[in-house]
């Protein structure tokens, strides 16, 4: 019994440091072990090998530290994060052939987070697109697009 529980926390310890799938519901999560530099830097490549332009790139743990007085925060939130804001003219312009009404879903954006408590984590996290009627195709072109380069930044298949 102990061997199957040690092979067991093996195992869990061995795809968290791999990366493991993404979770279920509207906002797609990954979790990998390593560097927060390591791992950003990794998920702007595999956007960038795409040929996709990066249009912007939030710091957003810059800002809550910036504004955390103003806002009276008592704690971070994150150790670091930013956010990669980006399109795709032939994924994009499918997706709103389709419907017209799925502008909401551009620009798409991949988080690249760390959390204060959690040394040696980083997760990596995207907007899954929603839309409704008989377009399904094309959001899920768009959630390949986004899964896919989520997958290649963190080097799982």
């Amino acid at each position: 019994m102990r061997y199957a529980i040690a092979l067991g926390l093996a195992l869990a310890a061995s795809a968290a440091a791999a990366g493991s799938g993404p979770t279920p519901g509207p906002v797609a999560r990954y979790v990998t072990e390593g560097k927060f530099e390591d791992v950003r830097d990794d998920v702007r490549l595999a956007i960038q090998a795409r040929g996709l332009v990066i249009d912007h790139e939030s710091r957003v743990h810059e800002m809550l530290e910036r504004t955390a007085k103003d806002v009276g925060a008592a704690r971070p939130v994150f150790r670091a994060a930013e956010a990669f804001s980006f399109c795709s003219a032939v994924v994009s312009r499918r997706m709103l052939e389709a419907d017209p009404h799925h502008v909401a879903n551009c620009p798409y954006v991949i988080h690249v987070y760390a959390l204060p408590h959690e040394p040696g984590r980083v997760y990596v996290s995207y907007r899954r697109p929603v839309g409704a009627g008989g377009d399904a195709k094309a959001l899920a072109e768009v959630e390949s697009l986004l899964d896919g380069i989520v997958r290649e930044a963190l080097g799982l298949p």
